[in-house]
C-alpha cells in the first residue's frame, strides 16, 4: 500500500488482496446502521463513496470462489504471529 499527493488529491494504491479485504469489510460495515460513530454524515458518504469506488475495481466479488480467494487474501495481509 502507498499513497501520494498529486494536483491536490490523494492517490491511494491498492493491491488486489487489500483492496479486497478493505472492501469486504466496508460492506459489512456499511450495512451496519450506526450513527453515533459519526461526527458528521460526509464521514459516512466517504465510506459509502469509498467502498463503492473499491467495488468497480474487483471482479472476485462474483466469483463463486470469492471466500476462498477472501480468505487467501487475508492469509497474505495479516501479521506473522
Amino acid at each position: 500500500m502507498e499513497s501520494r499527493n498529486k494536483d491536490g488529491n490523494i492517490i491511494l494504491n491498492l493491491s488486489n488482496e487489500e483492496a479486497l479485504v478493505l472492501l469486504d469489510w466496508l460492506s459489512r460495515f456499511n450495512e451496519k446502521e450506526i450513527p453515533e460513530l459519526f461526527d458528521d454524515q460526509a464521514e459516512q458518504r466517504v465510506l459509502f463513496d469509498l467502498e463503492s469506488v473499491i467495488e468497480k475495481s474487483i471482479s472476485d466479488t462474483f466469483s463463486r470462489d470469492y471466500n476462498d480467494i477472501l480468505s487467501k487474501a487475508r492469509d497474505e495481509i495479516r501479521d506473522e504471529e
